[in-house]
Order: structure tokens, then sequence, then C-alpha cells
């Protein structure tokens, strides 16, 4: 299969690119550095810099997961305005490229998050909910899956990945919160009784695959392990898998101030499921987050 990537250089994109390697798949990634992507994502990936270098060979799918980090900095006006750039406004260019081909590929595979539907509180989500409560992350999320949804008129099926908190020991989540923890400064964010929705990079991977071989799929399909849970549980795992304490709680009023909108992405949670994927038979690897954290411990 000839599959197109863009963010194939972040975290979940070199871990697909290995595990299609691994399977005889030819790749390429769209970047800004496409030198650097034979050594980032392995020998055999091909790097473009535009999307006209490459060339008019056979494209059976596209993988779209470009985007800046959402949670890396507080969001200003010009943070703001990267965040819709590299999402929103690279999708725009994909698809005005893909309509400009004789050939396009049979699926389009977008990112998304399950930031989607905002700050959920104690409700419970599946593919069917609606937005409960929309803000910065929710209608840039939206906008993304309508973007990409535009695709279906030029006769490519869309799959949507809504993917929660990845967890993994090079990147993401865990990374910010390594060098706390092992200072002993670990704890619940706010009150702690906010849902995180996780997921295993070995089971995103997973699943993000199972979609791209699913002939039917399409739409959105929630990315997350079947049990969320909420973060005062995760702090206490998280703490017990670096042998640290996790009692050191990071105060609302604290994150407000020195965050401002974003913190609102850490106060607030989703207690998302992932109905679709159980439905069409994913199996996950790694159903609770204990679990999850202990295959990482010895790499944290």
């Amino acid at each position: 299969m000839q599959i197109l990537l863009t963010g194939g250089t972040g975290l979940i994109g070199r871990q697909l690119c290995q595990h299609w390697l691994g399977q005889g798949h030819r790749l390429t990634v769209w970047s800004r550095r496409p030198e650097q992507v034979a050594k980032i994502c392995g020998a055999e990936v091909r790097g473009i810099g535009q999307l006209e270098d490459y060339g008019a060979q056979p494209l059976d799918a596209v993988i779209n997961l470009a985007g800046a980090p959402i949670a890396d900095r507080p969001w200003t006006t010009r943070r703001k305005a990267l965040l819709w750039s590299s999402r929103i406004t690279l999708t725009e260019l994909l698809l005005a490229w893909l309509e400009r081909r004789e050939q396009r590929p049979a699926v389009l595979i977008s990112g998304s998050a399950v930031g989607w539907y905002g700050d959920a509180g104690e409700r419970e989500l599946n593919e069917a909910s609606q937005p409960v409560k929309e803000d910065f992350a929710s209608h840039l999320c939206i906008a993304w899956e309508e973007t990409a949804q535009r695709a279906e008129a030029l006769g490519i099926r869309v799959v949507l990945v809504r993917t929660g908190l990845v967890l993994a020991s090079d990147g993401g989540l865990l990374a910010r919160m390594r060098l706390p923890f092992k200072m002993g400064l670990g704890g619940p964010i706010g009150d702690g009784r906010q849902w995180m929705p996780w997921i295993h990079l070995q089971d995103e991977v997973a699943a993000i695959d199972f979609l791209l071989h699913l002939k039917d799929a399409s739409g959105p399909y929630n990315a997350c392990a079947p049990e969320p849970v909420r973060n005062i549980e995760f702090a206490q795992c998280l703490g017990k898998v670096m042998h640290r304490p996790a009692i050191m709680p990071m105060p609302a009023l604290l994150l407000r101030a020195g965050l401002g909108e974003l913190s609102g992405l850490l106060l607030g949670g989703q207690r998302a499921r992932p109905a679709r994927l159980l439905a069409a038979g994913f199996t996950f690897r790694f159903t609770d987050v204990q679990s999850a954290l202990d295959e990482l411990s010895s790499r944290l």
C-alpha cells in the first residue's frame, strides 16, 4: 500500500511508520524538514517538502496527523493562530492537492481529539454524543474534522480519529509529568476529579492500523481506552510506578493564573469511551491505566 502521512515525524507518526514499514507498505511523509524524515522515521521512508513532490505515483491512503502541540504553552492570540493553521490550513492545502490529482486515495484518516466534546464533566461520551461545552480546543477539533470531511466530495472515504491522552515513554503527556514526579512534586491537578481519556501508544498505532484496513470505516472513532480514569487515580498510579509520592496537588487558581485559557484543558475532561472501535471488533491491549503505566515504567 502507498501511504502519505502528515505529522509523520511526531510521536504517533514515527511509530506508525515503523509499524507499516514492517508490513511492507511504502511510506511518504510530508514535512517541513524532509531531509530529516529518513533519520526520524526510517531509512525507507521518503520525505517531501511540497505535496507536488509526491509525483504521479499511486496513492492508496492519506494519514493526516499534523498539528502543533496544543498544551505546550499558553494560548496567546499568536499561539492560537499557529494551532489553527497547523491543522485546518494544512488540511485545506492537502485537500486542494488531492482535488488536483487524477488518481485519489480510497481513504483519508484525519486526526482529532476527544477535546472535540469540550469539558463534559460526569457525562459519559461516545461517538454519537454532541459537544457539551465548547471552548477553543473544541472549536479547533470541530473545524479540523469539518475540513477533513470535505474530502468526501472528492470520493474519498473519511475516518476521524478522536485521540485521548497518549501514554508513551518518549513524548506526550508523560514527558511533561516525568520531572515533577521524579522530584516528588507530583500529584493531582486541581481537585483531581476530572476524567482523563487515555490510550497507550501501542493501542493508538494498532487502532489507526485497524481503521486503515477496515473497508467500511468512516466518520468519528474515539481512540481511548475503554476505562477512563479520574486525574487523581492517574496521579496515584504514576506515582506508584515511579516510586514517588503523588500528594502535591496543583491548585486550580495557580494554573488559571499561569496558563490562562489553557488551564481549562487540564482542569476539565471527558469521560469518553471507544464505542465504535469496540463494536467494530478492535481489541485493546491495555484496558486499565495501571497496566499501561507498568509497561512503560522501565523507560520512564
